[in-house]
């Protein structure tokens, strides 16, 4: 008859497979082997077993489990509760095992429930026009409140960015008209002096001309008293 250790007993034993989930252990005076799950390997988080023990090597480990499932013994063993140096119980009052147990109670009793949504952000309501309900479910009452959905702060965040961005495009708008007018006077201040100047460029030749033309003829007068004179 197998000798199996008794429920949070410590004993050396060896391994004989390891495996993704965890390391599989011999059970000294017994045909048996208990199984140390990846996370009873080390208080630290474990990716690979095979990175923490060999096939062959001994280790310390306390007995955390002990059931039948479908006819089969499965013995569970810990090796984080163990000084692997001395096979010291670390975890004497079992706190540890009890605080890994609720945890995986939690989880289990967590994933069994079923997450349903009562309210539908695309669904329009057919009686009152409102998203997020269905006309089953309107508790609209005549000449009452009208009820929906709260914008998620994401939709939020969108609608204030695409206000931001249509401001910048009329701002952008704005400049580039602004610019091109004051191009467009520019321009035509630049033709209308140009105009000018090609308007006075023969004004001023032709008072050029009277100034030469008045001291020429000043010119020959002083000539004629001259002569006479002599």
């Amino acid at each position: 008859m197998d000798n199996i250790p008794e429920l949070y007993d410590i004993f050396q034993g060896e391994v004989a497979n390891v495996t993704d989930y965890g390391a599989f252990i011999k059970i000294p005076g017994c045909r048996k082997q208990g199984l140390v799950h990846k996370t009873h390997m080390s208080s630290a988080h474990v990716d690979r077993p095979s990175e923490v023990v060999d096939v062959g090597e001994k280790v310390w480990v306390k007995v955390i489990g002990n059931e039948v499932k479908d006819g089969k013994q499965k013995i569970s063993l810990s090796m984080k509760v163990v000084h692997q140096g001395t096979g010291k119980d670390i975890d004497p009052n079992n706190v540890v095992l009890e605080q890994d147990e609720r945890k995986r109670r939690e989880f289990r009793d967590y994933s069994k429930q079923k997450i349903t949504l009562e309210a539908v952000l695309n669904t329009v309501c057919n009686k009152c026009g409102c998203k997020g309900h269905f006309a089953k479910d309107c508790f609209l009452q005549p000449g009452g409140t009208k009820y929906a959905l709260v914008p998620e702060e994401d939709e939020e965040d969108q609608t204030n960015s695409e206000k931001t961005a249509k401001k910048k495009k009329k701002h952008e708008k704005k400049r580039k008209k602004r610019s091109r007018e004051k191009e467009d006077s520019s321009d035509s201040e630049s033709s209308s002096t140009s105009s000018s100047d090609s308007d006075s460029a023969p004004a001023k030749k032709k008072k050029r001309h009277a100034e030469k033309s008045k001291k020429s003829s000043k010119k020959k007068k002083k000539h004629k008293k001259h002569k006479q004179r002599h």
